[in-house]
């Protein structure tokens, strides 16, 4: 019997083995890959470096569940190319407390139930402590009356995470945490 045509060459290299070096920071670590560069960062994180706490939802920026911080900027990480991020410094929900040592954000979650499900969490307190930072820097928000004067309200919470969806509609409690968290932790004290 004869070879088919179609029968998979041996030892050719196929133009689609091509790979990239990426050198980024993960969570304070310097990484190293060699990546396919359809690769995205979410699939860099979940596949090739085992940080399962980021979720993939829908895959299409529109749930939010990837989202991550890259120096310190929210990110829906499905959305983004891993080679992309040479010497960017990337930060997961792992990379933001432990369990000993919970973020802020996520002892309030704990306290506020926010958390539900958990499969959304992740991606939500990665936004809000991208959002309290945006907020820190007056950046403003569609909701914002002055644009040169960005100020904390629970209006403002719900704008800057709506594209974070819970599908377990938790929404008021992680208001209530991300609250709690500018409260005590940013403004001081103050009331928004």
């Amino acid at each position: 019997m004869s070879q088919s045509s179609s029968a998979p060459a041996t030892g050719s290299t196929s133009p689609l083995a091509l790979s990239l070096p990426v050198r980024f920071r993960v969570n304070g670590q310097a990484v190293s890959l060699d990546l396919d560069p359809r690769v995205s960062l979410l699939d860099a994180l979940r596949e090739h470096l085992g940080l399962t706490g980021t979720k993939k939802g829908c895959d299409h920026g529109q749930c939010g569940a990837c989202t991550v911080l890259v120096n310190g900027v929210r990110m829906n990480s499905c959305l983004s190319l891993a080679v992309m991020h040479s010497g960017d410094e990337v930060t997961t929900i792992e990379g933001l407390g432990t369990p000993d040592d919970l973020h802020p954000l996520q002892a309030a979650f704990v306290a506020h139930d926010g958390y539900q499900c958990g499969y959304c969490t992740p991606g939500q307190i990665c936004s809000a402590v991208g959002m309290l930072d945006e907020l820190g820097r007056g950046v403003p928000s569609h909701v914002t009356p002055d644009l040169n004067a960005a100020r904390f309200s629970r209006e403002e919470i719900r704008e800057r995470l709506s594209g974070n969806i819970c599908r377990c509609a938790a929404y008021p409690n992680i208001i209530d945490a991300v609250t709690e968290v500018y409260e005590t932790e940013v403004s001081g004290g103050e009331r928004p």
